[in-house]
């Protein structure tokens, strides 16, 4: 694109939300059948149209304090100032990141979108409310507002990973004390906070979005002391990555992994001593444990939002133990199949529970040894499509898992390989001489000048009999 036409895609650009702000403050205070609103929309229309025909579709987006147009920034005279502010404002206020224009638009679109920037300004979730009133446009889509991480826009190097890695973590945290916090006020008979719960969530769907392997790494991490919490947000987490290999949007990603945070809340009824028992359940503490799913769907109804997020929530928790084959519990006589996100979080929740020092075995069984049983129970117990999906989501060799290579050296299964499910990235942690190591990284997938691969693994090893805690790499 020569200098000329991207100053005057700039300016056009400008006018055109100028433009908008001027049409949603009109239709703010007048009828859509307003002389002044309709002729607003026409010079609109006389402005866009011309540029979605030369540019073959237009993208407006906003990131962090300014507009962008087809990826170029929006440049405004100081006159714009208040209209710019005015959009950004609403736009932020909505959760509106994008407005895109496939083909060339008439005055029926723009009062779609305008009704639907109206009314959506008055719901509880305003993106998700203009989402659903813009679903029939043919001719202008959306998109949420992307959270930015801090100095993304700048160079990228060292500096911006570390942000990155620090910002992920503080997300996951972040996600562990709230559902911390959130056990306690329902055992105190408090509600919990869903506005903030779902806020948690977006959050991770954005850092998955963002870098997957890093915060997908951080289920690796097993807390003895605080397990509950922390398999409710891993389950979330693995739940929300697999959806996204399933294809689900991010609406549907944040109701599957607030209904993933929640699937275990009945717990709140087993007392800390029966949940924390460093030995085998006795038969009446286990009749104790699987009422959890029951308590589990008082609690969810008990938070007072009745939206499809909290009916998914409750099926969720009264379903994701009761089995494909309807073998697990709450047992029931018929039933006609379990729901998507029930078959989803309970692949979560089995390799989470399984690869920890809880409830399946209080001794954890290593991840490649955990998908080994997942796979005999695929296709009676486990839904067996899905299990496919999270095989080669996690990979033959998941993240955590410690591996002896055929060089000698012993490493940490760091980051998958999507394309060589059984060559991941490994972080080397113990040389070939035995001496413990930080680094380096490497992939398995890399060859010689003879084809041959350089490393392989030969085994896993038991991370306790090597003294490694993964918190040192993951942290």
């Amino acid at each position: 694109m020569v200098r000329e036409d991207k100053k005057e895609i700039q300016k056009i650009s400008a006018e055109i939300i100028n433009q908008t702000s001027i049409i949603l403050k009109t239709a703010l205070i007048h009828e859509s059948t307003n002389i002044a609103l309709r002729k607003a929309i026409e010079k609109l229309i006389s402005l866009l149209n011309p540029l979605i025909e030369t540019e073959k579709g237009v993208t407006f987006e906003l990131i962090g304090e300014f507009f962008y147009v087809n990826n170029i920034r929006v440049r405004y005279a100081l006159e714009y100032l208040l209209n710019f502010d005015f959009l950004t404002k609403e736009f932020r206020k909505r959760g509106l990141g994008s407005v895109i224009f496939n083909n060339p638009i008439n005055p029926e679109d723009i009062q779609m979108f305008i009704k639907a920037f109206i009314t959506s300004g008055l719901s509880e979730d305003p993106y998700d409310k203009m989402l659903e009133m813009m679903d029939n446009s043919q001719n202008i889509k959306i998109d949420r507002l992307k959270k930015i991480i801090e100095d993304r826009l700048k160079k990228v190097g060292e500096s911006d990973d570390i942000d990155t890695r620090r910002i992920i973590k503080k997300t996951y945290f972040n996600a562990v004390s709230f559902t911390k916090g959130v056990m306690k006020k329902i055992r105190s008979g408090e509600r919990a906070d869903m506005k903030k719960a779902k806020r948690i969530v977006e959050s991770m769907v954005d850092q998955l979005l963002e870098d997957e392997h890093l915060l997908l790494s951080l289920t690796a991490l097993k807390d003895y002391d605080e397990y509950t919490y922390h398999h409710m947000v891993n389950v979330s987490v693995l739940s929300m990555a697999l959806g996204l290999r399933l294809g689900l949007n991010r609406m549907a990603l944040t109701e599957l992994g607030l209904a993933a945070l929640f699937h275990d809340i009945g717990k709140i009824q087993i007392p800390n001593e029966v949940l924390n028992k460093p030995t085998s359940f006795t038969d009446d503490e286990w009749k104790m444990i699987k009422k959890h799913p029951i308590w589990g769907v008082k609690a969810i109804l008990g938070f007072g939002r009745f939206g499809s997020a909290t009916i998914r929530s409750v099926i969720v928790s009264f379903e994701h133990h009761m089995n494909c084959d309807l073998s697990g519990y709450p047992q029931v006589k018929k039933y006609s199949g379990l729901d998507l996100y029930s078959r989803i979080i309970a692949l979560a929740d089995q390799y989470d529970a399984m690869t920890s020092s809880r409830v399946y075995s209080r001794t954890p069984i290593p991840p490649d040894k955990t998908l080994s049983i997942m796979m005999e129970q695929a296709g009676t117990k486990l839904d067996s499509l899905l299990y496919k999906f999270f095989i080669n989501m996690v990979g033959i060799f998941p993240v955590g898992t410690i591996v002896m290579l055929n060089t000698r050296e012993i490493g940490l299964v760091y980051e998958g390989n999507m394309a060589f499910a059984d060559r991941p990235k490994v972080l080397i942690v113990i040389d070939e001489k035995g001496k413990s190591v930080r680094g380096p990284i490497v992939n398995l997938s890399e060859k010689n000048e003879n084809g041959k691969y350089i490393r392989s693994i030969m085994k896993t090893l038991d991370p306790e009999k090597y003294k490694i805690n993964l918190a040192e790499y993951f942290l």
